[in-house]
């Protein structure tokens, strides 16, 4: 029997719940093969699941759609992509019949992006194996005692059945057409940890450790075969290694069990009465009775089941009641009959944004943005129901901690401060596990007392809080599957060639910071750039933060006007009454990496100034310096900059620019009623 070795393998949908049990095995067992898993991350897809692979030197993780063909040919190249194994899929037949062309456009339209992305490559893909499903054979008969196999015809009967078939009849086109190496397997029901509770027997554990009815469909006489996760990781690699080029491999066991028998199991593990726990609720539109497959050609190739039942449904209970919050508000998935719309709208670890796939090595080496069109959208299902929020906020005396606090108690968002120091692993720890938040903020750090000129002469405390502290945080968040929307700072570019004061040209999120010229500036560029190494982070750069509060000494308008001297440079700067409502949104979203924060455009010092005269005080007046006169009353350098702020307003059209943002949330608030007219 030939052995195939692989050296470099992209598997889609990697996130999800069979995929990362095959990654973390692959990841696991053979360190010498590169494996690039990619995932949109989806409302069943998490990032936690993969949390065994993320410390190995063969891991990289990518965030992306499979019906981006740009990001999709990219990484076939980068990667030197030999070995495709294809799992991202919709795979739910509740939700499948109320979003069927969603299955369309991911289960078909994605395989052929996949597909047509290998074809281009040309010899370059050495195996392409398509996970398909056992329900594109359509319902055994009930007597039958031989099950379907490989040669069987196709006979979907669901909207998500016919999506498999048809990505099948892709896969096999572009095997005979174009000789792509195709292998394609088809497997019964598979169960076990980490699995998104839509399906029957995750739903029935939850349901049944919150004491609620277990909802079966029809009368529970349907039969279903369940396999191990594991028993079908090994499957997998076993088709990878010994599976021939062309061949179909069914993944199946002979044992078959009724649904409302897995009810009763369930029952028995908790203790429960099945007579007074079991409801039995409308079928579906249509429900196959049974599905029975010939394993008989896997078994050739030396797989085998290794999980009794009673031992794997054991390890399965004990899972989902040490990881009750694994997914999260799960309510929309454990009613009778789910649909995508009701599932919970967490995004799992996206970006947030429309146009990125972000690549990143859990070694720690690389990290780089892809640019996707608009069709690879890579965000998940939006959901009417909103999932429960709690905040964790660092930085309670802080001007930006306080705000925070204040805009939660307006959403009615439930928000606890942090009493631990971030320079405290252990502490931190205590706080998440007190707390138990879904997202985490950090608005500490030192800014300088009363400005930056005091990190001169304080380093250790600047690098302990600004450096120390946040890297911390970063690391205890990310290892609670956390995340953290860190607010950072724009001051760490200043103008140059490239981005020459008044040309409009301002510095993008990708662009290497190139302003140390403050301590302070200098440790924020430090940790901005090694945050890159943690997916889990949002980092927003604020500029020059204001607000309508003109009495509080840290509003970037207070401070100018008490000066007895201003120089005068456009700058980039942040309405905090604006942006920091958008930065919650954000959270919500889950969105992640840099994020340039500031309102779009630049405004003066003295173009401020001029309409603090308007609105403020008609007889406020002030005098300008040099940056050369400002050197020498000052102890470190100032940066000034224009940030390109077009990534954050594509997100949030609505976003106004920054002398719009600052008439209509600073002046006219405060606007005072004097002569030359301003009411």
């Amino acid at each position: 029997m030939t052995t195939y070795t692989p050296k470099s393998i992209l598997i889609t949908g990697a996130a999800g719940f069979i995929a990362s049990h095959v990654a973390n095995r692959l990841i696991r067992n053979y360190p010498d093969y590169k494996i690039v898993v990619l995932d949109k991350l989806d409302y069943c897809s998490s990032l936690k699941n993969l949390l065994p692979s993320r410390s190995s030197a063969n891991f990289k993780f990518v965030k992306g759609d499979i019906a981006s063909a740009d990001l999709v040919n990219f990484l076939l190249i980068t990667e030197e992509i030999d070995t495709i194994m294809h799992f991202a899929a919709q795979t739910h037949v509740d939700n499948s019949f109320g979003n069927s062309f969603e299955f369309t456009k991911n289960n078909i339209y994605g395989t052929h992006v996949l597909l047509e992305a290998c074809k281009v490559a040309s010899g370059q893909i050495r195996r392409f194996i398509h996970v398909s499903t056992d329900e594109v054979y359509g319902e055994t008969d009930e007597d039958a005692v031989v099950g379907n196999h490989e040669a069987s015809q196709l006979l979907p009967t669901n909207p998500y059945s016919a999506t498999k078939a048809g990505a099948e009849m892709l896969v096999m086109a572009y095997g005979r057409s174009y000789g792509l190496p195709v292998i394609t397997t088809r497997g019964n029901n598979v169960y076990g940890p980490n699995q998104f509770p839509e399906k029957l027997i995750p739903k029935f554990i939850l349901l049944a450790m919150k004491g609620q009815p277990l909802p079966i469909h029809g009368d529970g006489a349907n039969v279903r075969s369940y396999l191990y996760c594991e028993d079908v990781a090994e499957a997998f690699e076993v088709i990878l290694h010994r599976g021939e080029v062309g061949h179909v491999y069914n993944i199946g066991t002979k044992k078959e069990r009724r649904v409302i028998d897995v009810a009763k199991d369930i029952c028995k593990l908790f203790s429960l009465d099945p007579e007074a726990v079991i409801k039995f609720v409308e079928n579906r539109p249509f429900n196959d009775q049974r599905y029975f497959l010939d394993d008989q050609k896997l078994t050739n190739l030396g797989w085998s089941e290794r999980t009794l039942w009673e031992e794997g449904l054991k390890k399965t209970m004990e899972w989902y009641t040490t990881n009750p919050n694994w997914w999260g508000d799960v309510t929309g998935a454990l009613v009778p009959h789910p649909r995508m719309l009701m599932m919970p709208g967490i995004d799992n670890g996206s970006s947030g944004s429309s146009q990125q796939a972000v690549i990143t090595k859990s070694n720690s080496q690389s990290r780089m943005v892809v640019r996707v069109p608009k069709s690879g959208s890579a965000g998940g299902v939006a959901s009417p129901r909103k999932p429960s929020l709690k905040f964790l906020i660092y930085g309670r005396t802080g001007w930006i901690g306080g705000l925070l606090g204040k805009i939660c108690e307006k959403q009615g968002i439930h928000y606890e401060y942090g009493k631990g120091r971030l320079e405290d692993r252990s502490q931190l720890i205590a706080d998440i596990q007190n707390v138990k938040p879904t997202h985490v903020f950090n608005a500490a750090g030192v800014t300088g007392r009363p400005n930056v000129d005091w990190c001169e002469s304080h380093k250790p405390e600047t690098i302990r809080t600004n450096v120390v502290g946040t890297l911390n945080l970063a690391d205890v968040c990310r290892e609670h599957g956390l995340l953290l929307m860190n607010y950072a700072t724009g001051c760490i570019f200043e103008y140059d060639a490239e981005h020459q004061e008044g040309s409009g040209i301002g510095f993008k999120e990708e662009d290497k910071p190139n302003f140390d010229g403050s301590f302070y500036s200098k440790t924020k560029g430090m940790v901005e750039e090694l945050l890159n190494e943690f997916e889990n982070v949002c980092t927003l750069r604020v500029r020059m933060p204001i607000s309508s509060d003109l009495n509080n000494p840290r509003n970037f308008i207070t401070k100018i006007s008490r000066y007895n001297k201003v120089v005068n440079i456009p700058n980039s700067m942040t309405i905090l009454d604006e942006l920091l409502p958008i930065s919650v949104e954000m959270a919500k979203r889950n969105f992640k990496g840099i994020w340039n924060f500031t309102n779009p455009g630049v405004v003066s010092h003295n173009e401020i100034l001029e309409m603090y005269k308007n609105y403020i005080d008609p007889d406020f007046k002030w005098n300008n310096f040099t940056l050369e006169e400002q050197a020498k009353v000052i102890i470190a350098a100032r940066s000034n900059n224009e940030l390109d702020a077009s990534k954050l307003k594509t997100e949030f059209p609505e976003l106004l620019s920054i002398k719009d943002s600052l008439i209509k949330y600073v002046f006219e608030p405060n606007k005072k009623v004097h002569a030359n007219g301003i009411a």
